[in-house]
């Protein structure tokens, strides 16, 4: 018999998108359905108007259930918002049988140990990522079954976020009368979607530029080493654009999209563009040098920040496989070249992975969280929650 579709539902800041689609056993996604809308009433990820955000929850699912010819009655909710935040929390334990070796019961306890975090009320729990255990506090292994030690300790990364911003969008969705099956990190599901085995074996870092939000996820010796959310991203891009020449923002996206680049070197930079009179503004002329300097600053910010709190961690001499960079703002001219002068490694776009189906969610960037949100909800309900797979997930639902 084959699996039930799954739904990946993403309230994102530009876009609200919903996804169905089919998962055969080997992980390949085919897409049946989709429906998306320009987004009203979120900024930096979190919803600031529940009418507007609800009728474009309603529109989106209409049109998924329509195009695939199911009735949606449970979605997986994507996450984000620079509110989320991490915490490396080690637990320990004797073992049981020393010399018997390791066992599963050993590790069930560990994890158990690891993921009791102390958090204030607010805050709840979303992932908890296995990073690496330890053998009698030196020896340290991806899978310690069946070996031998006296005591066994595990590195866990605790991903939590404020539990009212989290339940704004569960309730959204539960007006629709449908469920909240369960959520997951934007970053993490984009991640996901784009990486293969050998670049999360070799060490990577994903980033996702969003409309009002960048994620990023780091890979570091076979494991997600980190994760974290910036409140900016290619909106605030689109919002410089506008004040720095007093445009309004539907002009200002047109002319990011259409002349824009995240470098200032160009033949094109003597050229200048001509805008009409638009709602109120009155027309002008912008030169692309100019246009350019305003989104290569912007960007750069983006990425300097997301580079120093990676530099915190001390990630980088694990990173063999480069940035890959994801999102709607990947697809902005010079992105990849700005990323490797700032990073100092080779970059390159992520585009969804082992996806057919709809052209545009097979072959964007954009779609790279709500494709993994699909690849994560598979992989959960066959409990292939491994360090393999997902980089030692553990599936935890968002409970009020």
């Amino acid at each position: 018999m084959p699996p039930s579709p799954i739904v990946g539902l993403e309230i994102g800041t530009s876009k609200v998108v919903a996804l169905v689609g089919e998962v055969r056993e080997d992980g390949h996604v085919m897409i049946t359905g989709i429906g998306e809308c320009p987004s009203s009433g979120v900024r930096k990820g979190q919803i600031i108007d529940a009418s507007n955000v609800s009728m474009c929850v309603d529109s989106v699912l209409q049109t998924a259930e329509e195009r695939s010819d199911v009735s949606i009655r449970e979605v997986l909710l994507a996450v984000s918002g620079a509110h989320i935040q991490g915490a490396v929390h080690s637990g320990m334990v004797p073992v049981y049988e020393p010399e018997g070796g390791i066992s599963e019961e050993d590790i069930e306890e560990v994890i158990d140990v690891a993921r009791r975090l102390n958090l204030p009320p607010d805050r709840l729990v979303l992932h908890s990522i296995s990073q690496h255990f330890k053998i009698d506090g030196h020896h340290r292994v991806l899978r310690p079954t069946g070996m031998v030690g006296a005591q066994l300790s595990l590195e866990m990364l605790i991903l939590h976020g404020v539990r009212n911003r989290l339940n704004d969008a569960i309730n959204i969705v539960d007006r629709h009368k449908i469920q909240v099956q369960d959520t997951a990190i934007s970053g993490l599901c984009s991640a996901l979607a784009v990486l293969t085995p050998e670049q999360r074996k070799s060490g990577a870092i994903v980033i996702d530029l969003g409309g009002g939000t960048t994620d990023y996820v780091a890979y570091a010796e076979g494991v997600v080493a980190d994760v974290g959310v910036l409140g900016l991203g290619g909106d605030h891009i689109t919002n410089d654009i506008g004040i720095a020449f007093s445009i309004p923002t539907t002009q200002a996206e047109d002319l990011k999209q259409e002349d824009g680049s995240a470098m200032v070197e160009s033949t094109r930079n003597s050229a200048r563009v001509s805008l009409p009179a638009e709602g109120g503004f009155p027309g002008r002329t912008v030169t692309v040098k100019a246009l350019r300097t305003v989104i290569h600053l912007r960007v750069k910010e983006i990425l300097e920040t997301v580079k120093e709190r990676l530099d915190r961690r001390e990630l980088f001499h694990h990173i063999g496989a480069g940035i890959v960079i994801t999102g709607g703002s990947a697809n902005l001219n010079g992105i990849t070249t700005l990323v490797e002068q700032v990073f100092g490694l080779p970059c390159v776009v992520g585009t969804p992975r082992n996806v057919t189906g709809l052209a545009t969610a097979a072959a964007a960037p954009e779609y790279a969280t709500a494709t993994g949100l699909v690849q994560y909800g598979f992989r959960s309900s066959k409990d292939q929650e491994s360090s393999v797979a997902l980089g030692g997930w553990f599936k935890k639902v968002l409970r009020r």
